[in-house]
């Protein structure tokens, strides 16, 4: 079976079908038209669909090499299947970001100009106000409903020519400006499906619960697509909801999942934390973004240990790994660089910096981006020499284990000193009556810039009664004095990003507004 697959990734799920056909794939929870049944796949049925849906991206829609397959949708099963159909044919598959607006989405489909949109009945009414000339879309089901014509041809094409093509375009959350589309090819997934293999050190029996949505490589593919291809069960719901991951920790049972600072912390608030038992999990991941280490020690208290995994939408994303072996003594930090990457910390000028020396993280691996998408096919756009420049800063010790501190632009030098915005922001995370926090620089004609602590106060007693002197007597006797915020803001809630991330510089555009 899959003799006449080019494409590696279809032909390790059509092996997959022929040496494991009977084994458990894919458990669906909460299908839009029956959200209380559960669907059940196994590597045999998997490859069926991945088939049928093939056959009908080319009979129905004329899907070729090259063209781009839109999904605008919470994440389904289908959404994989379609992903690994789009391979065997050379297209590209493009997942939209359901939190983007109308008109943010226009911009997207205007870049990427996909053949197809394919969508669920949640979505139906954003696609019908999207204006896109030509646009043909269908919904989910149509792709598989019926049953397909047999014996189409896939494209001739050499192996190694099939691999280079690209699979995959996902585009940046755009916290600093117009997103870009990042362009993953087949053989990059696979090395990033390599990556991730070392980093959870998968075993047979492993169960990965997978509730971050599939639009980003976050969702998609630090666990979900890896533990596929590595032939490791998957557990997907359409969305994350701490009810239904915790309800999973007694019926399903997994033993790996994949949380970020925002669901952590749903979960941590959630009446059942703390009886739920979390003996099922050998370990948690958590993602890019800088992860409070109060968070990190609620889980290790549960028995759970947290690894990290640290990369961005351009590198895979599995770059620099803390392994769940090493999680419990390191606290905090991002870890080693996968076997296959390179990694270096660079000054202003280029100059790598030592080991206790803060510079910018850079990446030089097979599972990066070939660059971000542009219609005239350039490649490497946006990687200088190979390497992708993170403009995040971090820190390695002597054993070479990174730790990130922080974004560079978001980095403050006041009096000469620098002051990492991330620092304080772990620290004021423990605050009772603090729902959310964040520390920007603002101009200071003494200092240059001082920090200012910009917080959102939760709404019961404990954030009623918090104010400016209980935040930084909380701070004081845990930093120097010249980190500590020269004011502190209380605002109803903090500007984000579509994927939940902060954006300082329309806080900083806030802030300079009410004091100018």
């Amino acid at each position: 079976m899959g003799a006449e697959e080019t494409s590696l990734i279809a032909a390790r799920f059509a092996q997959l079908a022929h040496e494991r056909g009977a084994l458990p794939a894919m458990t669906f929870r909460g299908d839009e038209r029956r959200p209380d049944q559960t669907f059940e796949y196994d590597f045999a049925k998997f490859w069926r669909r991945v088939e049928r849906v093939t056959a009908h991206l080319q009979s129905s829609w004329g899907v070729q090499p090259g063209d781009r397959v839109a999904w605008l949708g919470f994440n389904h099963e289908l959404q994989l299947v379609t992903m690994v159909a789009c391979a065997r044919l050379g297209a590209v598959f493009l997942p939209l970001n359901f939190r983007l607006a109308v008109p943010e989405l226009q911009q997207v489909m205007a870049d990427a100009q996909p053949r197809l949109l394919v969508h669920d009945r949640h979505h139906a009414g954003t696609v019908e106000a999207l204006q896109v000339e030509g646009l043909k879309h269908t919904h989910h089901d149509t792709l598989i409903a019926t049953a397909s014509p047999r014996g189409l041809p896939l494209p001739k094409m050499l192996r190694d020519v099939h691999n280079e093509l690209p699979l995959l375009l996902v585009y940046t959350s755009g916290t600093t400006g117009v997103p870009k589309g990042a362009v993953h090819t087949q053989a990059a997934l696979l090395a990033n499906a390599r990556a991730s293999a070392w980093a959870h050190d998968f075993v047979e029996g492993d169960k990965v619960l997978s509730t971050l949505p599939m639009f980003h490589v976050g969702g998609l593919c630090i666990q979900t697509l890896p533990a596929l291809l590595a032939g490791v069960q998957v557990v997907l719901h359409p969305r994350f909801d701490p009810t239904a991951w915790l309800h999973e920790m007694t019926t399903s049972r997994p033993t790996l999942s994949l949380l970020v600072p925002a669901t952590m912390r749903a979960v941590f608030e959630h009446p059942r934390w703390a009886d739920t038992s979390l003996d099922c999990l050998r370990g948690i991941m958590t993602g890019s973004s800088t992860v409070p280490v109060a968070y990190l020690e609620t889980l290790h208290a549960r028995g759970v240990p947290v690894g990290q995994v640290y990369g961005t939408t351009e590198t895979g994303p599995v770059s620099i790994v803390l392994r769940l072996p090493d999680a419990m003594a390191r606290v905090g930090a991002s870890g080693w660089p996968h076997p296959q990457a390179q990694v270096k910390l660079i000054d202003v000028q280029g100059q790598e910096v030592g080991p206790g020396e803060t510079g910018e993280v850079c990446i030089l691996a097979d599972n990066l981006m070939r660059g971000y998408w542009s219609a005239d096919g350039q490649a490497g756009v946006g990687l200088q020499e190979g390497w992708f420049h993170s403009g995040d800063l971090g820190q390695s010790a002597k054993d070479g284990c990174i730790t990130i501190v922080g974004r560079s632009k978001d980095m403050i030098i006041s009096g000469g000193e620098n002051i990492y915005p991330a620092e304080i922001e772990n620290l004021l995370v423990t605050l009772p009556g603090m729902a959310e926090c964040a520390v920007v620089g603002l101009p200071d004609s003494r200092w240059g810039e001082v920090p200012v602590a910009v917080l959102v106060r939760t709404s019961d007693a404990a954030g009623q009664g918090l104010t400016s002197e209980t935040v930084l007597q909380h701070l004081q006797s845990c930093i120097a004095r010249f980190k500590l915020p020269r004011r502190v803001v209380f605002m109803d809630s903090l500007p984000k990003s579509a994927l939940g991330k902060v954006q300082k510089p329309i806080l900083l555009a806030l802030l300079h507004r009410t004091n100018p």
